[in-house]
């Protein structure tokens, strides 16, 4: 058995404070559960997140709402039992897929060695029930970065040898899960932890609300349609990968 098959840790990657409490927070609480250990990488400051309804966007107010995303991200986080969350601060709205944050990706792949990485899908899906959010530039930015990352940087010591002089051995991770996909091939039940799910999204107050209410039932609709689909009762789906 490989080292990455014995280790229970687990990473999510994403653009947006609050993007897996939306996607996939149901089955990472349920991970938690059954004793892993998870890590959130959050690519973006979250600073462009704000009220569509703002006249003043500038930087003050922009480092004002990156910090209590900060704090509402870290409070969702306690909710679901992470044990830490990465901020790599790149400005919301402005994400990009460059070598830069393909390296930063690779270097706390490599430090923290998680053998289960979440990452959103790199590819726009033309369905009808996939909302115009699911499109946002920063998601397919990150994914495609995130994809990268894995596959071959993290594994490969070609890729970014100054790492190894920082002590950082190449790692294979072996299950990537992609959120948003245009094929789906895996679900997880998550009826024990769909409670959990939105408690967690409640805590990003500044993007939900008086919503949540709503929104908690939107989810729990789709998650029992998911079910439907795949035998479970409610269900969060994904393209899963195996990286043999």
């Amino acid at each position: 058995m490989s080292e990455a098959t014995e280790r229970k840790v687990g990473m999510a990657i994403m653009a947006h404070p609050d993007d897996y409490e939306f996607g996939a927070a149901g089955t990472i609480a349920k991970w938690i559960r059954e004793g892993w250990t998870f890590h959130y990488v959050i690519c973006t400051d979250g600073g462009g997140g704000g009220s569509d309804e703002a006249r003043d966007c500038g930087p003050a107010a922009r480092r004002e709402l990156n910090k209590l995303r900060r704090r509402e991200q870290r409070a969702a986080g306690d909710v679901l039992g992470l044990d830490q969350i990465f901020f790599l601060d790149h400005i919301d709205g402005q994400l990009q897929n460059t070598i830069e944050l393909r390296r930063e990706l690779v270097r706390l792949i490599r430090r923290y060695r998680p053998t289960r990485v979440l990452i959103p899908s790199p590819d726009r899906v033309w369905h009808p029930e996939y909302h115009v959010k699911r499109h946002h530039p920063d998601h397919m930015a990150c994914g495609d970065a995130a994809l990268a990352a894995l596959y071959p940087a993290a594994q490969n010591p070609w890729d970014f040898p100054e790492l190894l002089d920082q002590g950082l051995m190449p790692h294979q991770v072996s299950e990537f899960y992609v959120t948003g996909a245009p094929v789906i091939n895996h679900a997880e039940e998550i009826k024990d932890t769909m409670d959990v799910k939105i408690a967690a999204l409640a805590e990003h107050k500044s993007q939900v609300g008086m919503r949540i209410d709503d929104l908690g039932k939107m989810l729990r609709d789709g998650a029992r349609d998911r079910g439907k689909e795949h035998g479970m009762k409610l269900a969060e789906v994904f393209h899963k990968i195996v990286n043999a």
